[in-house]
């Protein structure tokens, strides 16, 4: 293996006058054999005009490999292009004899080019193969067995791609179809699942690949809980609308998405009700450099509005998505205005003038403090921003005449347990007594939904982090279960049901099933070839702890406070019909929240979300940090 690797390492010029020498070789040695084997005897050798015959073919021959490539092809990405080039050079060669025997006048019997040209594709062509397969096998040791899942059209491709590769070796196929049962494709067995874990085994496979980019995602979630389990990392290729228009490769291959272990096919937007409040209108976006803020920017975009207007707090993160808004425009030709506009949703003058100058015709609040802790530990500036930021906004819009207003809510704003779910429940409260009025024009409407995945604050990004470092993976309860949709899909919703707003309406988007914390942890754990260490498994690699629940955290979440649930024009839009307040009450209440907020009255605060009709009920005491330290001193 030494010396191979020695001859691997040798200059090419080098490498490529040992071809030369050695094809020589096999040229003389074929036509030596043609004639032994056709007359069973060499008494013809000292005859001057065979040797001239000779001479000629092999003189033809190297030129003739030469001038078709033979030698600038690379050994170990060798591939039947060079078996043909091997065989068209080969057919030059025979000829070569009858016509040199010819114009010689030798007595070359009309065999021996056959026979010749047999022997010296043989020996040519079978040289090389020999030389490819040890080159590959000495390599072998630095790569990955794997498995591709998918023996279709992509799993070919990436087959074909991953035979020259330095880090994978394609070991097999995994796949379905009943008519390649005990088939062989490119060399490779096509395996069944019931086939996978032996294979695994004998083989030591490291990874399976998934090669089904077109599969929806409820059945890439009944392959992978099929594959969860095995002893081997899960890895997808990228998306086939990504791999034609050239913006991934075939071999690019990345963690499995958790939209797929979620199983949620997504419902395709229905276009009248994407556009209804956005086609060529003015549009400004709160919180337009947040998580589900800036996916609101880029599906607003698409539907072509006359302008957007970013208003963030953030100065990173207006600029980040004024950037990312601007190469869209340029790259999809869109003739839209995008105004970045530095600003707090607590300040209405800055609210006002901006609506008023804009002339903002569609209003989607997305700026809030979400995160549950950190809003239970900066209790007065989480009720500012959801709370007065949400009324204040509301309240420009009036001023501003703004035809429709849509709130981003939460479901943690049902029965909540928090400060910031009762937040958000206040300021739903807001609008729905604003649209009580009758003295304005302004629809307002609020869409309520779960977890996003890939959101600030997103446990999964947390989990894939500690899986990479080894563990352990922290979750805060074994029993706790969350609802989870893609950034994209909420996205789409959102500007759906703000469609069909009337006024005052909750909207709830179907979130599908609940999804348990711990379970997700396992699967990602599994996904990436390890196991989870337990009491069953005490051997195994990464370690799930449990940390409890956090401040005003809850096991579960609703989406509704009742049961009064309609259905709406949309399969995953439901409409919810709960209690709100008078505006002339809800002045009145905000008015003491308020004061006490500027006081930093905090057991006041509590007790005013606790009498407002929020079906507040807080699991943990008042946690505010300054607070706390004020108690202690």
């Amino acid at each position: 293996m030494f010396k191979l690797k020695t001859i691997w390492d040798l200059p090419r010029v080098t490498k490529r006058t040992i071809s030369v020498v050695i094809d020589s070789i096999f040229i003389i040695t074929a036509y030596y054999a043609a004639h032994w084997a056709r007359l069973g005897d060499l008494m013809w050798l000292p005859k001057y005009d065979n040797h001239n015959v000779l001479l000629g073919t092999l003189v033809i021959t190297i030129f003739a490999f030469t001038k078709l490539g033979l030698y600038r092809a690379v050994l170990r990405y060798l591939t039947f292009h060079a078996l043909y080039v091997v065989s068209l050079g080969t057919l030059i060669s025979t000829f070569s004899i009858g016509l040199l025997a010819y114009y010689f006048n030798s007595d070359v019997p009309r065999s021996v080019p056959v026979i010749y040209g047999a022997f010296l594709a043989l020996s040519c062509g079978g040289s090389r193969l020999i030389i490819r397969v040890l080159v590959s096998q000495s390599f072998d040791k630095n790569r990955k067995n794997v498995l591709i899942y998918g023996a279709g059209s992509a799993g070919r491709q990436l087959a074909l791609a991953l035979r020259t590769s330095e880090t994978h070796k394609v070991v097999g196929f995994i796949d379905q179809d009943k008519t390649l049962d005990n088939t062989i494709l490119m060399g490779l067995k096509v395996l069944k699942t019931a086939q996978i874990e032996k294979h695994i085994d004998r083989h030591n496979v490291k990874q399976i690949l998934l090669a089904i980019p077109s599969a929806s995602r409820s059945r890439r979630k009944q392959i992978i809980d099929e594959l969860v389990n095995l002893p081997a990392e899960v890895l997808t290729i990228p998306d086939m609308g990504d791999i034609v228009s050239g913006k991934a490769k075939i071999d690019e291959l990345k963690d499995v998405a958790i939209e797929d272990l979620l199983g949620r096919d997504p419902v395709a937007p229905q276009q009248s009700l994407m556009e209804a409040n956005i086609k060529d209108k003015i549009v400004m976006v709160t919180g337009a450099g947040g998580s589900i803020g800036s996916e609101l920017c880029r599906q607003i975009l698409k539907q072509r509005p006359k302008s957007i207007i970013l208003f963030e707090l953030s100065e990173f993160g207006l600029y980040q998505i004024d950037r990312e808004l601007q190469l869209l425009c340029k790259e999809n030709d869109l003739n839209v205005e995008i105004i970045p506009l530095l600003g707090s949703v607590q300040r209405i003058n800055r609210l006002s003038v901006v609506m008023r100058t804009f002339n903002i015709q569609t209003v989607y609040h997305a700026a809030a403090y979400k995160h549950v802790p950190l809003v239970e530990y900066n209790t007065v500036e989480g009720v500012r921003n959801n709370v007065f930021g949400t009324y204040n906004t509301a309240k420009a819009a009036i001023e501003a005449k703004v035809e429709s207003f849509v709130l981003i809510s939460t479901d943690k704003a049902v029965r909540p347990t928090n400060t910031m779910g009762a937040s958000k429940r206040m300021a739903e409260l807001s609008l729905q007594a604003l649209a009580a009025e009758s003295s304005h024009n302004t629809r307002f409407c609020m869409v309520r939904f779960g977890n996003v995945l890939g959101s600030s604050g997103s446990v999964i990004p947390l989990f894939k982090k500690q899986i990479a470092a080894g563990g352990p993976v922290t979750v805060t309860h074994p029993d706790i279960i969350r609802y989870f949709m893609t950034i994209p899909e909420a996205a789409q919703l959102v500007i759906q049901a703000g469609s069909m707003g009337k006024g005052g309406d909750v909207f709830v988007l179907d979130m599908g099933e609940p999804v348990r914390i711990a379970d997700l942890a396992e699967n990602l754990i599994n996904l990436s070839g390890l196991e989870v260490k337990n009491a069953e498994n005490p051997l195994g690699d990464i370690e799930i702890n449990y940390s409890g629940l956090r401040p005003g955290e809850k096991l579960y979440e609703e989406l509704l406070i009742g049961d009064n649930v309609g259905k709406t024009a949309h399969e995953r839009i439901m409409t919810a019909n709960e209690d709100y307040l008078a505006l002339t009450e809800y002045d009145a209440l905000a008015k003491i929240l308020d004061k006490a907020c500027h006081d930093f009255d905090h057991q006041s605060i509590r007790q005013i979300l606790l009498d407002a009709p929020t079906q507040f009920n807080p699991t943990d005491g008042i946690e505010d940090l300054v607070w706390k330290s004020k108690q202690i001193i």
